[in-house]
């Protein structure tokens, strides 16, 4: 089964989404809910991570400040709203669930389980 993400499209430079991810009920060994994205040519990369135990929020240096993470509800949801986009943003967004250790919350493989990907375009 695999994680439930929506939320993406087609907005201008400056414009904001708000991408919803939906972790369907593998709790056990999940502690951290995180996002990634992949633009074409480009290794997937880190964008944002929520610790569910304590809610600690981690951020990439090119979204801090504009993107936000946070857990919706207590049936492991966790949104990540997208401010001031810039074209540099577009790419696949997927959502991701794992259990990292700490230096490894930026690293797509220690994430056992993953989400469709959605689309995010940002026109300029």
């Amino acid at each position: 089964v695999q994680l439930q993400a929506s939320g993406g499209g087609l907005v201008q430079a400056g414009g904001s989404l708000r991408l919803s991810c939906v972790d369907p009920g593998r709790t056990f060994d999940i502690y951290v809910m995180a996002w990634f994205r992949q633009a074409p040519g480009k290794e997937r990369e880190f964008v944002a991570a929520f610790k569910r135990n304590g809610g600690r929020t981690y951020y990439a240096d090119s979204v801090k400040g504009r993107f936000s993470i946070s857990r919706v509800n207590a049936n492991n949801t966790v949104n990540l709203q997208m401010n001031s986009l810039k074209s540099e943003d577009t790419a696949v967004y997927y959502c991701a669930a794992g259990s990292p250790v700490l230096s490894g919350i930026g690293l797509p493989h220690l994430y056992r389980y993953w989400g469709q990907g959605t689309l995010v375009t940002v026109s300029s």
